[in-house]
């Protein structure tokens, strides 16, 4: 029966599809939403067995939902430890979560993870088959979770600590896409005024003759250099970048010199030091107040600060601590933390309660991120828009040069 079942539950997970539907109660009221089912007779009948009658139904394509964001795990983790604590069975929870997902593939993974748990599989074993969007440090939470019965509480300080840290990413995001955005707004700009601008002006300026100021014939050097070689240049760019990435992930040298460089940049090398700190300090607070032992709790800290100096320091500091060394020593040893994080730490330590301590250097210095992001902001946004003054107003007066110069002759 349960191998049956298993094999149920893995068509499922391949075939289900997402449909959206419009259809009338048995008062006649229009309703619509979205369910998924095998097929489309099966979405039928289930509306049918909610007194509905279906009216129109829309298979979405199969790219619908076709990744699973950090934020939808997240998600499902808060479902599931709220569900968990209302006593909701747990391939239950995993049907309701499953069935209300609007994106196709965490449907699917639900269902796959689900197909496990029902033939015997634990839970944290279920999850590790699925790397991609479970990491050592989740797996690790759930294993201490069903090891102590305490899972629902587990899963929820597990869902606290995954919405933390990607609030913290989201700052850090908005911090860098406002300039990026604006940078490559100004590209474009600067190349439509080069290869099609210019041009027009430098045909006027030949057929009305004389000599041209020096500001006016630099920026028509440009523009004609430009066009000879926009293809280089844009290719050039472009083709630069994707190596770049390339070889970044290829080589962990690599990325250990751009995360050193990362923190050191003027403006936002703060910002991303508070981050990898807060991120740190939450990270071993959530699996110290799981029992995880703290060596261990080391092993998965590292990759979560999301700098690779941050993750080589976690190494050494766990050496350290496996061989007798306080953790306020290790960290202080790593050259990584400010005084304020040390001294939280040593009276954690001291007083029995460093995941108490931990968790509110995690909260300090997520708002110091907060701080920071607003204060960036209101520090580029002049900036920026100077920049481009300086830039697209100086091309344009070159540009008006020659044609005041004729005014003042006339």
């Amino acid at each position: 029966m349960a191998t049956q079942t298993a094999a149920r539950g893995a068509k499922g997970a391949t075939t289900d599809a997402l449909y959206l539907w419009q259809a009338q109660d048995r008062k006649g009221q229009a309703l619509r939403g979205q369910l998924r089912a095998i097929s489309e007779a099966a979405a039928k009948e289930q509306l049918r067995k909610q007194g509905m009658r279906a009216i129109t139904l829309k298979k979405q394509g199969a790219g619908w939902g076709t990744t699973i964001k950090p934020k939808e795990i997240a998600l499902f983790t808060r479902q599931l430890s709220t569900m968990m604590k209302a006593g909701i069975p747990l391939l239950q929870a995993f049907d309701i979560v499953g069935q209300g997902s609007t994106n196709a593939s965490l449907a699917r993974l639900v269902s796959t993870i689900r197909t496990d748990v029902e033939t015997g599989t634990s839970l944290s074993a279920a999850f590790k088959r699925h790397p991609l969007y479970f990491d050592n440090l989740y797996c690790n939470l759930v294993a201490a979770g069903e090891a102590a019965g305490i899972l629902d509480t587990l899963l929820d300080r597990l869902a606290t600590y995954m919405e933390k840290m990607e609030g913290v990413k989201s700052k850090i995001k908005s911090a860098l896409t406002y300039p990026i955005g604006v940078m490559t707004v100004a590209l474009g700009v600067v190349a439509v005024i080069m290869l099609f601008v210019v041009p027009a002006f430098k045909q006027i300026f030949s057929s009305m003759g004389g000599q041209l100021p020096g500001p006016t014939l630099i920026v028509i050097g440009i523009s004609e250099f430009v066009v000879r070689n926009w293809y280089l240049m844009f290719g050039g760019l472009f083709g630069g970048i994707f190596i770049s990435i390339r070889m970044l992930r290829a080589s962990p040298e690599l990325q250990s010199k751009r995360d050193r460089l990362l923190l050191r940049l003027p403006m936002f090398g703060g910002l991303i030091r508070k981050s990898c700190i807060a991120r740190w300090t939450r990270t071993l607070a959530t699996m110290f107040a799981a029992g995880v032992p703290l060596v261990e709790a080391l092993e998965a800290v590292g990759g979560a600060a999301g700098n690779q100096e941050y993750t080589d320091g976690t190494t050494r500091m766990r050496q350290l601590v496996s061989s007798g060394i306080s953790l306020t020593a290790a960290m202080s040893d790593s050259g990584l933390f400010p005084p304020m994080v040390l001294q939280m730490a040593a009276i954690g330590e001291e007083a029995g309660s460093l995941d108490f301590m931990l968790s509110k250097s995690a909260e300090f210095f997520e708002a110091e991120v907060d701080d920071a992001v607003a204060g960036i902001s209101s520090l580029i946004e002049p900036f920026l828009i100077a920049f481009l003054g300086v830039v697209v107003g100086g091309i344009m007066v070159a540009m008006y040069l020659p044609v005041f110069k004729m005014g003042q002759t006339i």
